[in-house]
């Protein structure tokens, strides 16, 4: 027999005793159609949590396991079928998220949830499986492994990890939309494991050029922006991906081996200064991305 996840087990108690406070006409809090992203008292980590460098999810070729795909399974009355492939799904709808409350308890596969990973839940999706999720209001994107089921309550479609949901730009609101595509892990992997495109790190050179009168600043030809450094390549490509669909620069993968072996994301050069500091906004929006110049 499948194992329930306590996830699970919690949120169908927490529904039961929401149901009778409405019966009586009282709120109970959060109800599981109410307008936050999360509900049943759930919340954020104690701290804020810088997300800048949490990397995304990196897909991998995973068997589909017995634990978490049963089916048909059912939930609140309604019965839901697993898909047989994750390939080639699409959907567009409400995500929400879920954190400390259920941070530490079984998802659905019998993994530990953990808030500060980037991981979902999807009703449908066999398990594990990966998903680009983009915020369709600002445009962010990030990839995160599906190893839960839900949500379950209103119109949502996924429910991501707190530290997923905040790198969207969605962790104080609660709920977005969002357009979500699963990920073929091998297609993923040939693209940005077997052939990165790394090259070595070239030594630093001067500041910028001099500039006089009131010309537009000009910048020198090798100036960049440093978007990310990395200890593995796949996490620098995955970046170097996300960061290419935003501009029309080259975004490269550096290799410096001196004091010990890291992978650099720059995009450029750029040699307007405008441009540069566009660039920077752009990728600050988007990709909440914290850049600064480095010269070659």
């Amino acid at each position: 027999m499948q194992t329930i996840s306590s996830r699970l087990i919690i949120l169908l108690l927490l529904a039961a005793v929401a149901a009778v406070f409405q019966g009586c006409g009282g709120t109970g809090g959060k109800s599981s159609s109410g307008g936050g992203g999360y509900g049943y008292g759930d919340g954020p980590p104690p701290k804020d949590v810088d997300v800048t460098n949490i990397p995304d999810a990196v897909p991998k070729v995973e068997p589909i396991t017995k634990a978490g795909n049963k089916s048909p399974y059912e939930v609140f009355g309604k019965t839901y079928e697993v898909l047989p492939t994750s390939l080639g799904f699409r959907q567009r709808g409400m995500a929400s998220w879920y954190g400390n409350k259920f941070h530490g308890q079984s998802t659905s596969n019998g993994e530990a949830y953990s808030m500060y990973e980037m991981t979902a839940a999807h009703k449908t999706l066999p398990i594990p499986c990966y998903v680009r999720v983009t915020n369709l209001e600002n445009g962010r994107s990030v990839i995160v492994r599906v190893n839960d089921r839900g949500p379950f309550h209103g119109d949502r479609i996924i429910d991501l990890s707190y530290v997923a949901a905040k790198k969207l730009g969605y962790s104080d609101r609660g709920t977005a939309q969002v357009a979500i595509e699963t990920i073929d892990p091998r297609q993923y992997q040939n693209n940005s494991v077997e052939q990165p495109q790394i090259y070595p790190q070239p030594s630093v050179l001067p500041s910028t050029q001099p500039v006089a009168g009131n010309d537009q600043p000009l910048l020198s030809k090798s100036t960049f922006l440093q978007v990310g450094a990395f200890s593995t390549p796949v996490a620098a490509s995955s970046l170097s991906q996300r960061v290419q669909g935003l501009t029309d620069y080259p975004v490269v993968v550096r290799q410096l081996d001196q004091p010990k072996t890291i992978y650099k994301v720059l995009v450029g050069p750029v040699s307007d200064s405008v441009k540069l500091l566009n660039l920077s906004n752009l990728l600050k929006q988007r990709e909440n991305i914290s850049t600064f110049v480095v010269y070659e």
